[in-house]
């Protein structure tokens, strides 16, 4: 029994693994289109010199499941079944891992503000020394000892709704706190104005629709290993838009 387990903590390269098997999905998967599962699979049989077994295909096509499970389990020397089993298990995984990331791109409710609450905030934002007000708001959430980068960092957050938005890059050696201030400010922000980001992969700004950016903060946690995903967002800080051309084969 295979009973393998799915990794995706890189997007760009998910791990399935089993007892017997190590499957690589290279590029991940498509979110769109649910008619189709299109992977490109490297299989590595454990604990075997054997070089890897590379194939493509579309795993919802039972034609193209079957050679993979019939080619694989003959040139790493593994039973069929137990190909099969971690195949069918993948699959389902990765359907799993599809609809939880499509459920997450799925707008958020807004939430409107009461007419008490809206009179409240209109007598707030006409208090005298409002930065000195907000700033012990900010302390009140629960923020000490960081109050004037707190405020800094609320104020860029909040340029969002302006055509060109401030950027704010947190520097500092590990364990400094620097993650730690970026969440706690972002949790001022309302859940529907904001999309957090923890990894980040080459093609990830690309799957994001038209507007859907627009008016957003972006937090994204770490940029280690990140380099080739600068060019996009660069691009989006600068011009506001990003584009790709794909190659789509005729049907």
């Amino acid at each position: 029994m295979s009973k393998g387990k799915l990794l995706s903590d890189n997007p760009e390269l998910l791990h399935y693994i089993t007892d017997e098997l190590h499957i690589t999905i290279l590029g991940s998967i498509k979110l769109t289109g649910l008619a189709r599962l299109k992977v490109t699979l490297k299989l590595v049989k454990k604990y075997s010199k054997l070089n890897p077994f590379r194939h493509n295909l579309d795993l919802y096509n039972s034609i193209q499941t079957s050679r993979l499970v019939e080619r694989s389990a003959d040139y790493l020397d593994i039973a069929t079944t137990e190909v099969s089993e971690a195949i069918n298990e993948l699959t389902t995984a990765l359907e799993t891992y599809r609809t939880e990331h499509l459920e997450a791109l799925k707008p958020i409710e807004i939430k409107k503000l009461t007419e008490i609450e809206h009179k409240a905030a209109l007598v707030f934002l006409k208090t005298p020394n409002l930065l000195k007000q907000t700033q012990q708001a900010i302390v009140q959430s629960g923020i000490i000892s960081e109050e004037t980068s707190a405020l800094i960092a609320y104020l860029i957050f909040t340029s969002r709704m302006h055509n060109t938005p401030l950027h704010l890059m947190c520097l500092g050696a590990s364990g400094t706190d620097k993650t730690w201030l970026q969440e706690k400010v972002g949790e001022l922000i309302p859940e529907e104005d904001k999309q957090e980001i923890t990894t980040l992969s080459i093609n990830a700004f690309y799957y994001f629709g038209k507007d859907e950016l627009k008016h957003k903060l972006l937090l994204i946690e770490d940029l280690d290993g990140a380099d080739n995903m600068l060019y996009p967002l660069r691009e989006l800080q600068s011009k506001k838009r990003i584009s790709k051309t794909v190659i789509l084969k005729g049907r």
